[in-house]
C-alpha cells in the first residue's frame, strides 16, 4: 500500500444558495488544513518510516513562446524516519515542445530527515504556444532501509496555455514605438495650430509705435 500523499491546490468553492452558508477562504484553508492533519495523524498511528509529500508548480505568472519557464519541485518528509534513495523523475516534457535551460528533470537524492524538506527548480523554455497539460511528477524512495520501494506522485499544475511571443507583447509590452508613431502623427494636427495662434498673439499683443 502506498504512504505517499500528493499536494493539490484547492480553488474556493462558490456558493449557489442563499439558503447554505459558504465558508469563506480562510475558513476553508484551516478545514483542509485540520483535515490533512488529521490524515496524517492516522497513518502516523498507524505506520513507522518515512512518508513524502510532493508538490509540483509553476512559478511563473505566464508562460510564453520562446521565454523561460519556471518549474519547482518541494518534497516534504511527515514520516517518523528518513526518506532513504529519493528519485525525481519528470518525463512529461516532449523534447519537441520544451527546450531545457538549466536544471534536470530526473534528479536523486540519498536521503531526506524526517521533518525536513528539500527543492529542486528547473527552468525550461517552451518552443510551441498553444494549451498544454502540465501532468505529474513520479517520486520513489524508501520508507525504511531494506522495505520495499513506495511509488508516488506529485501534484499536477493542470491544464495552462502558452502565449505566442507575438501575442504576449501586444498584451503587455510598454509599446514605445507605437505611441512614438502616434506623436509624429499628431504632431501637425497640434503643432500647426499652436503656431498659428501665437504668430498671431504676438502680432496683436506687440505695443505700437509713438509718434513724435
Amino acid at each position: 500500500m502506498s504512504t505517499f500523499l500528493s499536494l493539490y491546490s484547492i480553488s474556493p468553492v462558490a456558493c449557489h444558495s442563499v439558503d447554505h452558508c459558504c465558508l469563506s477562504p480562510l475558513q476553508m484553508m484551516k478545514v483542509l488544513q485540520t483535515f490533512l492533519a488529521l490524515v496524517l495523524l492516522s497513518l502516523t498511528s498507524g505506520e513507522e518510516g518515512a512518508r513524502l509529500l510532493a508538490s509540483k508548480s509553476l512559478l511563473n505568472r505566464y508562460a510564453v513562446e520562446g521565454r523561460d519557464l519556471t518549474l519547482q519541485y518541494s518534497i516534504y518528509n511527515v514520516g517518523s524516519s528518513a526518506a532513504l534513495e529519493v528519485e525525481l523523475s519528470d518525463d512529461s516534457f516532449p523534447p519537441e515542445d520544451f527546450g531545457i535551460v538549466s536544471g534536470m528533470l530526473n534528479v536523486k537524492w540519498d536521503r531526506i530527515a524526517p521533518a525536513s524538506n528539500v527543492s529542486h527548480t528547473v527552468v525550461l523554455r517552451p518552443l510551441k504556444a498553444g494549451y498544454f497539460n502540465f501532468t505529474s511528477a513520479s517520486i520513489s524512495y524508501l520508507a525504511q532501509e531494506g522495505g520495499q520501494v513506495v511509488v508516488g506522485y506529485t501534484s499536477a499544475p493542470g491544464q495552462g496555455g502558452i502565449l505566442a511571443q507575438r501575442e504576449f507583447d501586444r498584451r503587455f509590452s510598454p509599446h514605445y514605438l507605437d505611441w512614438a508613431a502616434f506623436g509624429v502623427m499628431t504632431l501637425p494636427s497640434i503643432g500647426i495650430p499652436l503656431l498659428l495662434w501665437y504668430s498671431s498673439k504676438r502680432k496683436y499683443d506687440s505695443p505700437k509705435a509713438k509718434k513724435n
